[in-house]
């Protein structure tokens, strides 16, 4: 066994949580909406400085693994953008191009699939559903609540499963 597979797994979202999507929330506003335009955006949100200490300091005594909803097509931004902001590396976990669940279950279903295997010390998301069952779960969750919120985000996230 590796050192980096007996540390506990600190658990982090992207969007709202590391990620200020304020700047992309207008593809979201119009019908129909306009998702490939919203994720094309992604490259240029700026980091939240909240979550992004949060990630270094849990990476002292956790290895990082980043949980996302957004599609197994925006890997490659998502992993420069990950670079880009001297994160820590991390195994990051997104939802299949085809998978329009609602985050609270494709997320729950990866944090069990990890816990399986690893200490999930923390949970670091924005969404309330996704906080909630994860608490219900028996997860140690942090609600990140330092992005302005969106209804039109937390609407997707539940009804369509994008993000």
């Amino acid at each position: 066994m590796t050192e980096s597979s007996r540390r506990p797994l600190a658990v982090f979202d992207l969007d709202n949580t590391l990620a200020d999507t304020a700047h992309r929330q207008r593809f979201l506003e119009r019908r129909p909406r306009d998702w490939d335009a919203f994720f094309a955006a992604a490259p240029c949100d700026a980091p939240l400085a909240e979550g992004i200490a949060l990630v270094h300091e849990s990476a002292r005594e956790c290895e990082v693994v980043y949980l996302t909803g957004r599609p197994e097509r925006c890997r490659r931004d998502t992993l420069d953008w990950l670079a880009a902001q001297g994160l820590p590396e991390g195994k990051v976990h997104m939802r299949g191009n085809a998978d329009r669940r609602p985050a609270r279950y494709t997320k729950l279903e990866i944090l069990r699939r990890l816990a399986r295997t690893r200490e999930i010390r923390v949970l670091v998301d924005d969404d309330e559903l996704v906080c909630e069952d994860a608490r219900r779960a028996g997860f140690t969750v942090v609600r990140a609540r330092w992005a302005a919120p969106s209804g039109e985000l937390r609407a997707a996230q539940e009804r369509e499963g994008r993000t």
